[in-house]
C-alpha cells in the first residue's frame, strides 16, 4: 500500500519520530541550486565579459610612474577606445603586456612618448622627437642615460615612465607592438584622495 502523506512516523519507545522523506529533500535541494546557477553564472559571464573586452582593474606597482601615479593605487583601464575610435596617442598612460603568451600577470604601466614613425631621442631625460624637443605638460622626475636616435617601426610605440630615473621602459626593451597594449588607463579610484580621470 502507497504512502499518502509525505511525512511518516516511526513508533519508538517513547512518542513517534518523523521518518525524513528524502526525494523531497533533494528535490528542494536541486531547486535552490538552479536558482543560484540562473543567478550566479550570468554575473559570473558578464563579469568576465567586461573585463576581457571592456575594462579591467589594475594596481601600480612601483614608483615608475611617480610622481602623477603612486605605487598601489588602483586604477580601472578601459580597453575600447584603441579598437573603436583612435589609435593610440601620445601622453596616454597603457597598461602592457609584454609577454601576452606567459601566464604570468605582471603587467607595466606607462606613458606613451613616441609614435610610428617618429624618431625619438633621450639626452639627460629630455625627450626629442624627429630632433625637435618635446614640450611634456605632465609632470615627471628627470633622470636616466641618453637613448637614440631610432625610428619607431609601424605598429609600435615607444614608452617611457614618468620617474625617469627609476623606469624600465622602452629605453630598456625597446618599442611595444600595439597588440601588447592592454588598454588605457582611465580612472583611479582608490585610494579615495586620488580617485578621478588620469592625465
Amino acid at each position: 500500500m502507497e504512502e499518502t502523506q509525505e511525512e511518516t512516523f516511526e513508533e519508538t519507545e517513547g512518542e513517534p519520530r518523523p521518518r525524513i522523506e528524502w526525494r523531497g529533500v533533494l528535490r528542494q535541494a536541486l531547486g535552490i541550486l538552479r536558482e543560484l546557477a540562473e543567478t550566479i553564472l550570468p554575473a559570473i559571464l558578464i563579469a568576465i565579459f567586461i573585463n576581457l573586452f571592456l575594462v579591467q582593474a589594475t594596481q601600480v606597482l612601483g614608483q615608475s610612474m611617480e610622481p602623477n601615479l603612486h605605487t598601489h593605487q588602483r586604477v580601472l583601464v578601459e580597453k575600447v577606445t584603441y579598437r573603436f575610435s583612435h589609435a593610440p596617442q601620445r601622453g596616454d598612460i597603457i597598461v602592457i603586456d609584454l609577454d601576452p603568451a606567459n601566464t604570468s600577470d605582471d603587467l607595466l604601466i606607462k606613458r606613451i612618448i613616441g609614435l610610428p614613425g617618429d624618431t625619438i631621442e633621450i639626452r639627460g631625460g629630455e625627450v626629442y622627437i624627429d630632433n625637435e624637443w618635446l614640450q611634456e605638460p605632465w609632470m615627471t622626475n628627470m633622470g636616466g642615460g641618453n637613448y637614440g636616435p631610432k625610428t619607431i617601426p609601424p605598429l609600435h610605440v615607444f614608452v617611457m615612465g614618468d620617474n625617469r630615473g627609476a623606469s624600465n621602459d622602452s629605453r630598456s626593451f625597446g618599442p611595444i607592438h600595439v597588440d601588447n597594449i592592454v588598454g588605457r588607463a582611465w580612472f583611479s579610484y582608490w585610494p579615495p584622495e586620488e580617485m578621478g580621470l588620469i592625465k
